[in-house]
């Protein structure tokens, strides 16, 4: 089950107490006061793992606590600090604070980690307040109290292609004949009701990422059909390819309706480059000419069959290289911004 939303309440741990102790021994009868530090209650981190691809054990376990630190003792002993709990989570998840709406944080890559919830500080011990003019304090801190809210988890795939159409465009076809994925594909509308990413294997080891996303109508920037649920996977693409049936009614008014979808969503996105893929070739008679398409902004306009396997070869070819000029792209962005960093 594909799960991309959850709330969870995370419970960092309370600071153990401060101690308040006098030292006894046989020979020091006034030993003074020696009640040591409590611990520090443990933190709850979000860490990215690259063996997850879903939000679903959030759904099983929405409450995540961390242990309170020990009490500190005699002898000036400290109370030992409780470890930190991490919640592992897929790379393109974002944080929010539910309360507040604040983004907390937003994990990108394995290994990340954003702090959610801050342990309580371990309170002081009555040695700590020893003074020449109070040499025999009694006073002591309790440990200060765990941070605790409730988060939101939004999980957006991270894809080097997009594909974008209306329900029954191929999208999930094409996913499937090009990568080693097997969504569901049906004769009838909103077959995908979840995202699925498939890796295409070309020679030399070279690999992309593809997510086949729900399919969108008119509308779908506005919260209809699953127009939110593909936008919100869609924006961690690299590139966009937008699929357009050749049986179409109006393959032109499918394809401005696709992009003026996105332009309403988001101009960062609208602004993404994209290829226009022309599918369903073998539904086409022969002998008949393709419809005029006019995509200025389109990168190339590419005509192919899922199901004969038309074109297939060029296309895995083109997006290779399409996708590795937005990796260049990407990274001398990334290199610029580090090198002139915001003031």
């Amino acid at each position: 089950m594909f799960i991309d939303r959850a709330v969870v309440k995370v419970v960092a741990g309370t600071g153990g107490s401060g101690a308040c102790s006098f030292a006894r021994f046989k020979y020091r009868p006034k030993g003074g006061p020696d009640g040591g530090d409590g611990g520090h209650g443990g933190s709850i981190f979000v860490r990215g793992d690259a063996n997850l691809a879903t939000l679903l054990d959030y759904r099983y376990r929405n409450v995540w606590k961390a242990e309170r630190g020990a009490h500190g003792k005699g002898k000036t002993q400290t109370g030992a600090s409780s470890p930190d709990v991490e919640m592992p989570v897929p790379p393109g998840t974002m944080i929010r604070d539910l309360a507040t709406g604040e983004l907390l944080g937003e994990i990108l890559r394995p290994g990340d980690a954003i702090l959610v919830a801050r342990g309580g500080r371990g309170g002081r011990g009555n040695a700590r307040f020893t003074t020449p003019t109070h040499q025999a304090p009694r006073e002591w801190e309790p440990g200060e109290e765990g941070q605790e809210r409730e988060i939101e988890l939004v999980l957006k795939l991270i894809a080097d292609v997009g594909l974008v159409g209306e329900p029954n465009a191929g999208k999930s076809t094409l996913l499937s004949v090009i990568s080693a994925a097997r969504p569901k594909i049906a004769d009838y509308p909103f077959t995908t009701l979840e995202p699925n990413l498939g890796v295409v294997q070309l020679s030399d080891s070279r690999t992309f990422v593809v997510a086949d996303i729900p399919g969108i109508i008119e509308g779908a920037h506005e919260g209809k059909g699953l127009g939110l649920k593909f936008l919100q996977h869609v924006e961690r693409t690299r590139v966009l390819a937008f699929l357009v049936p050749l049986d179409a009614p109006d393959v032109q008014r499918a394809y401005d309706g696709l992009r003026e979808e996105v332009r309403r969503y988001s101009a960062e996105l609208y602004a993404r480059p994209h290829v226009l893929l022309l599918t369903k070739q073998d539904l086409l008679p022969p002998g008949d000419a393709f419809p005029m398409v006019v995509a200025p902004e389109a990168a190339r306009i590419l005509a192919v069959s899922s199901a004969a396997g038309h074109g297939l070869d060029e296309l895995k070819e083109f997006l290779w290289k399409f996708v590795a000029e937005a990796r260049m792209v990407e990274g001398q962005a990334q290199s610029t911004e580090e090198e002139w960093p915001e003031v």
